[in-house]
């Protein structure tokens, strides 16, 4: 099982410099795959990002949405966000030598919780994370 999280998600609904990668990658994976309901959140807001920035127009977006929510609904198994995930991500937050972010300490958090041993990240701080505490990292 192999936790995915936003940054690697993003590229298969909105073309960007690792699309390509992140295309082939997902096409050839047979793991499965799973995220927590905070992707929804972090997925919602990289989009209203692009469409504020000029990147993506209104009616891109609606439809990356609908692919997102599809995808979201067929190819990957989605976790809630337990307590003490929450509480872990703080944990793994407030370790300032590692210089994890709160969403990406909860992604972290989350992938711990569920065992996976493998996650997808374009994210270089959660991808050395993921490495420090024996989670292999996937390279795109």
């Amino acid at each position: 099982m192999i936790y995915f999280d936003t940054s690697a998600v993003v590229p298969l609904f909105i073309r960007e410099p690792a699309s390509a990668a992140v295309d082939a990658w997902f096409e050839t994976c047979a793991d499965p795959l799973l995220s927590s309901d905070w992707i929804m959140t972090e997925f919602a807001s990289a989009l209203s990002l692009k469409e504020r920035s000029g990147v993506l127009s209104a009616k891109d977006a609606r439809a990356a949405w609908r692919g997102f929510e599809a995808f979201c609904e067929s190819g990957l198994r989605l976790v809630t966000v337990s307590r003490e995930a929450f509480r872990e991500g703080a944990r793994l937050a407030r370790q300032q030598a590692h210089g994890l972010r709160a969403g990406d300490a909860l992604h972290l958090a989350v992938a711990l919780e569920a065992g996976t041993k493998a996650i997808a990240t374009l994210d270089a701080t959660l991808a050395a994370n993921a490495r420090r505490l024996k989670m292999r990292a996937v390279k795109f």
